[in-house]
This record gives C-alpha cells, sequence and structure tokens, in this order.
C-alpha cells in the first residue's frame, strides 16, 4: 500500500491547523505556506475534511479552518479514510463471497492480518499524538517548513 499526496499532505495541513487554530482559525493560505502545499490543492483536501466531519470552516474577515472534534479524538485512520478511502492493501473477496476460492484461500490469512495491522496502527494514531511530537521537534528546532514528499 502507498499513499496518495492526499493522504500525506492531508495529515500535515491537519497538523498544521491543530497547531494553530487552538485560539482562532487558520486560513488556508497560512497552511500552505508553512506546509509548501499549493493554495488550490489545499482547498480540494480541506473540502474533503469537511465533509468528513472532522473540520469545519468559519466564514469572513476572520475566517478560516478549525478541526471539528478534539485532536485526542481525531485519528491518523480518520484523516488517511477521509482523503484516500479503503485503506486496504489487499482487497480479498472472501467476505462478500465474490471469490470463488475463498473457502480454499489461504493466502486471504495473510491479507487479513496485513490489513488488520494497517488499521490498528492508523486508528491507534491520534492527531494530539502528531501535534505534541510536532511541538517537541519545533523546541529542539528539528522542524522548520516540511518538505518531505515521502
Amino acid at each position: 500500500m502507498k499513499l496518495s499526496t492526499k493522504g500525506r499532505y492531508g495529515l500535515r495541513a491537519l497538523i498544521d491547523l491543530a497547531l494553530y487554530s487552538e485560539n482562532e482559525t487558520v486560513s488556508i493560505q497560512s497552511i500552505a505556506r508553512r506546509q509548501n502545499i499549493s493554495d488550490s490543492y489545499l482547498e480540494q483536501l480541506m473540502r474533503k475534511l469537511r465533509s468528513a466531519g472532522l473540520i469545519v470552516s468559519v466564514r469572513g474577515a476572520q475566517g478560516g479552518y478549525k478541526l471539528a472534534r478534539p485532536a485526542n479524538e481525531i485519528s491518523v485512520g480518520d484523516v488517511l479514510r477521509a482523503l484516500e478511502g479503503s485503506l486496504e492493501a489487499v482487497t480479498c473477496g472472501g467476505e462478500d463471497n465474490s471469490c470463488q476460492g475463498a473457502d480454499l484461500c489461504v493466502t486471504k490469512f495473510v491479507w487479513e492480518r496485513i490489513n488488520s495491522s494497517i488499521r490498528d496502527t492508523v486508528d491507534s494514531i491520534k492527531l494530539s499524538q502528531l501535534v505534541e511530537e510536532s511541538r517537541l521537534m519545533r523546541e529542539k528546532g528539528q522542524i522548520q517548513v516540511q518538505k518531505c514528499d515521502n
């Protein structure tokens, strides 16, 4: 499984939003500048995140975005599913009976374990943990503007 830029950039944007929206809304332009993401691409990602109920938008002169719920209630899995869709590494037809050999397929147990591990991992990491990690790295001077595309 490989995540697209939607998932990677969207998660970075949400961490940034969580860092800077504690007391006020945050504009797309400020997130885009800090994260080195184009405004137009970020707008697309923010629409998906808003549709998923992870962020809310505020209109007006002091408008912008903020988290829809506390960062400790938003998992990495929530963000990635909103932007990427299914996170399954392999879609095994055994569960919906679309695979004719499901009853005899030994490899389905491998795919189920892989998919379960991915789900467990991304659902166990909360946005608040990433925000705290980001703060610690900033204090140590290890973060400036994130430009990693991996």
